[in-house]
C-alpha cells in the first residue's frame, strides 16, 4: 500500500492544483496563528460578520478542503479534511481561551467540509451514470440499426431469388435468362464479376457461356476448361460449393490469367438440372470479401435454377427444330414421314391405321406392321375418345379447332402417355377421306413442368413463411423492445433535474427517432404479413390494405364487393392478397394516380379481382409473356400467382389511360 501512495505522489505532485491546495492550506495556517509567530497581532475579542477572528480563518479552512474535493474527489476531500483537522486541532487544545467553542467550530467546519465532498462525491456518480446511459442507448441505437440491415439484406436476397425465379419461368430464351439473371445476382451480392461455364459432355469441357466484369482477353484465355481443372472445372466434378479467399495465392489456381485480372476472392456453384450438373456459376471480385452463408445457399439455390432455364431452353430448342423440320417440302415427305422425331400415324375415316412412321411405333410399343388395320380406339382410353370424337365432328364441318391439343394414349404394355397432338384432314377429290396426327410424346415435359410449378409453389411458401417470419420477429422482438427503450428515454428525460439542457435536447432527439424507427418497423412488419389477412380474410385484409394505402400517400381508394362473399383456402386468399399488394404498389409507385378501385366479384364457379386506375398507363407488351424479360417483374409475379392458383390473369394500359388489373379464378 505504501509503494503504490509513494508511486502516485510524484504523479499529484505535478498537477498544478495540488500546490493551489498547499497554498491555501499554508495561507489559512498562517493567518490561524499569526499572533503565535508574530505575524500580525489582533485582540481575541475582534469580530467579523460576528464571528471572532479564529472562528473566520476556521470557516476559510472550508476553501482549500472545497477544491480539494471538487478537484481530486472523495479521496482528495477527506485527506484535506484530515489536514485541516491537524492544522485546527493544536489551537483547539493549546491556544484557545475557550477550547468548549473552538472544538464546536471546528467539528463544525470539518462536517460542513465533510457533507459538501459527499455532495461533490454524489454529483460525480451521477455525472458518470448519465454518460454510461448515454452510451448505451448510442450501443442500442447502433444494435438496432444493425438488425434492421440485417433485415433489409434479407429482404434484398428473397426479392432477387423471386426476380430469378420469375425470369426462368417466363423465358425460355438461354442468352436471356442467363444475362438477367448475371445481373441480378451481381447487384445483390456485390461484385464486380461473374461467369457462367456451360458443360459439354462430349469434351469433357466447361465453356465460358457469359461474362461480365472482365476484359475480352481474360476471356478468351479461359474460354474452355477441363474437368477437374482450377476452381469452377474441380466444381463440376465434385458438384460443391467452392469459396476462394484468394485466389492469387490459392495452390488450386491453373491460370495466371487470374491473377493479372486481379481478381481475389471468388464463390462458385454448380449449375445443376435433373440431377446432373450441367455447368457452373462462378462471382468474384477484386477486392477482400467474406462470402456469408446465406450467400453460398442462395447462389447455390440460383444455380440449380438456372440449371432448370438451361434444361427448358434446350428442349424449346429441340421442339423448335422439330417443328422446322416438319416443314421439308413435300418432296422430301415419305423420307420425313419415316425417319421423323415425332410419331405420325394416319387413319381412314372409320379410325383404322393406314400407315405410322417409326416414332409412333416406338412410342405405342407396337410393331409397326401391328399397327396397320389396327383402330384407333384401341389406344384411346374413355376420355380420349371423347377428344377425339370431337375433334373429328369439327374437321368434317370445316370448324376451327384448338390446336395442338393435349391427347392421352394407352401403350401395348399398358401404361398411359401424355401426347401434344396435331390433326389435320386428308383431302382426296375435293373430300375428306381420313385424317394424320402428328403426336409429340409430353409426359416427361408435364411432370417436368407440374414439379416446375410445385418448386415456384414451394418457393412462393418459403417466401410467405420467411416474410411471415421476419414479421413477428420484428413485432415480437424489435418492436418490444423499441417500445421499452422509448419509455425509459422517457423515465430518464422525465427526471432531468441533474441533466443539462444540451443533454436533455440529445434525449429528447433520441426519443424521437426511437419513435419514428418503432413506425417504420411496425410498418414494415405489417407490410411484409399483416394479421388481418390470416385472422379475418381476403376482403378485411383488401380494406385494410387501401385504407393504409390512402392514409399514407394521399390516393383516393375505393373497395367494392360484388355477390355473395366466399373465402378461399389460407394460400388462395394469401396469393390473392399478394396480386392485389403489388398492383396498388405499381399504383402509387409509377401511375401517378390520384384514384383507384379494387372491386371483388363473386359469380357462379368463379370469382374475380380487378384493380383500375386513373394514372398515365404504359405500352404493353406483345405478349404477356414478355413481362419479365421487359424488366416488369412485378406484373410477371402476379401473372405467376395466378398461374399456380389455375387461374387467368389479363391487363390492359394505354399511355394517359389509366391500367386494369384482372385476376380470374376458379372457386
Amino acid at each position: 500500500m505504501v509503494s503504490k501512495v509513494s508511486s502516485r505522489m510524484p504523479r499529484i505532485m505535478r498537477n498544478p492544483h495540488f500546490w493551489i491546495v498547499l497554498a491555501l492550506f499554508v495561507a489559512g495556517t498562517i493567518f490561524h496563528y499569526a499572533e503565535q509567530i508574530g505575524f500580525l497581532t489582533y485582540e481575541e475579542s475582534s469580530t467579523h460578520f460576528g464571528l471572532t477572528r479564529h472562528a473566520v480563518d476556521r470557516v476559510l479552512f472550508l476553501i482549500p478542503i472545497t477544491y480539494a474535493g471538487f478537484i481530486f474527489g472523495i479521496t482528495g476531500g477527506l485527506i484535506s479534511l484530515a489536514v485541516a483537522l491537524t492544522i485546527m486541532l493544536p489551537r483547539v487544545v493549546f491556544v484557545s481561551p475557550s477550547w468548549e467553542d473552538a472544538l464546536l467550530e471546528t467539528l463544525g467546519v470539518i462536517l460542513v467540509g465533510g457533507l459538501v465532498n459527499m455532495w461533490f462525491e454524489g454529483y460525480q456518480r451521477e455525472r458518470k451514470r448519465r454518460q454510461q446511459t448515454l452510451i448505451k442507448l448510442e450501443e442500442a441505437q447502433q444494435e438496432l440499426q444493425s438488425h434492421v440491415q440485417a433485415v433489409e439484406n434479407s429482404e434484398k436476397r428473397l426479392a432477387a431469388l423471386n426476380a430469378v425465379s420469375d425470369i426462368i419461368s417466363q423465358s425460355l430464351e438461354l442468352q436471356a435468362v442467363l444475362e438477367l439473371a448475371a445481373s441480378k445476382v451481381m447487384e445483390v451480392m456485390d461484385v464486380e464479376v461473374c461467369l457462367i461455364f456451360l458443360l459439354d459432355e462430349q469434351a469433357q469441357e466447361l465453356v465460358l457461356e457469359l461474362y461480365r466484369g472482365v476484359s475480352e482477353e481474360f476471356s478468351a484465355e479461359i474460354k474452355k476448361m477441363r474437368i477437374g481443372e482450377g476452381f469452377n472445372g474441380r466444381v463440376a466434378q465434385s458438384g460443391e460449393p467452392m469459396v476462394v479467399e484468394d485466389a492469387s495465392y490459392d495452390p488450386r489456381l491453373s491460370r495466371e490469367v487470374v491473377k493479372q485480372e486481379g481478381i481475389r476472392a471468388q464463390l462458385i456453384v454448380p449449375v445443376v438440372a435433373k440431377g446432373k450438373v450441367v455447368g457452373t456459376l462462378c462471382m468474384a471480385t477484386r477486392r477482400s470479401k467474406q462470402f456469408a452463408t446465406e450467400e453460398v445457399e442462395l447462389l447455390s439455390v440460383i444455380g440449380s435454377e438456372i440449371g432448370i432455364a438451361i434444361e427448358n431452353a434446350r428442349l424449346y430448342q429441340n421442339e423448335q427444330l422439330i417443328a422446322e423440320q416438319l416443314r421439308i417440302s413435300e418432296k422430301k415427305y415419305r423420307e420425313l414421314f419415316e425417319s421423323a422425331h415425332d410419331a405420325i400415324v394416319v387413319q381412314d375415316l372409320k379410325g383404322d391405321v393406314i400407315m405410322t412412321n417409326r416414332a409412333f411405333a416406338s412410342l405405342t410399343g407396337y410393331a409397326q406392321e401391328e399397327l396397320i388395320g389396327m383402330n384407333v380406339t384401341s389406344f384411346l382410353p374413355e376420355a380420349g375418345l371423347k377428344l377425339a370424337r370431337e375433334t373429328k365432328r369439327k374437321l368434317l364441318q370445316g370448324e376451327v379447332t384448338n390446336e395442338p391439343f393435349e391427347q392421352y394414349l394407352i401403350k401395348k404394355d399398358g401404361t398411359e402417355a401424355i401426347l401434344k397432338l396435331t390433326t389435320s384432314p386428308i383431302v382426296s377429290d375435293g373430300r375428306i377421306a381420313g385424317f394424320q396426327h402428328i403426336a409429340r410424346d409430353i409426359t416427361e415435359e408435364k411432370r417436368m413442368e407440374e414439379n416446375l410449378r410445385f418448386y415456384l409453389r414451394q418457393v412462393t411458401r418459403a417466401q410467405e413463411e420467411e416474410r411471415k417470419r421476419i414479421a413477428r420477429e420484428l413485432h415480437d422482438d424489435t418492436a418490444q423492445g423499441l417500445v421499452a427503450l422509448s419509455r425509459r428515454l422517457d423515465d430518464l428525460v422525465s427526471t432531468s433535474e441533474h441533466l443539462s439542457p444540451r443533454d436533455i435536447e440529445f434525449l429528447e432527439e433520441l426519443r424521437e427517432q426511437t419513435n419514428r424507427i418503432l413506425e417504420g418497423v411496425r410498418r414494415f412488419s405489417q407490410d411484409l404479413r399483416p394479421s388481418i389477412l390470416d385472422d379475418l380474410g381476403l376482403l378485411p385484409a383488401l380494406e385494410w390494405l387501401t385504407s393504409d394505402l390512402s392514409q399514407h400517400f394521399g390516393i383516393a381508394l375505393a373497395t367494392a364487393v360484388v355477390g355473395p362473399e366466399r373465402r378461399f383456402s389460407p394460400e388462395a386468399e394469401l396469393l390473392l392478397f399478394r396480386i392485389a399488394q403489388e398492383a396498388l404498389r405499381n399504383v402509387w409507385r409509377h401511375s401517378g394516380a390520384t384514384r383507384a378501385w379494387v372491386t371483388a366479384e363473386f359469380g357462379e364457379g368463379k370469382a374475380t379481382l380487378t384493380i383500375v386506375d386513373n394514372g398515365k398507363g404504359f405500352e404493353l407488351p406483345k405478349r404477356l409473356g414478355d413481362l419479365a424479360t421487359d424488366g416488369k417483374l412485378g406484373l410477371a409475379g402476379m401473372q405467376e400467382r395466378a398461374q399456380l392458383l389455375g387461374g387467368s390473369f389479363s391487363l390492359q394500359s394505354e399511355p394517359g389511360k389509366g391500367t386494369v388489373v384482372t385476376v380470374e379464378v376458379p372457386i
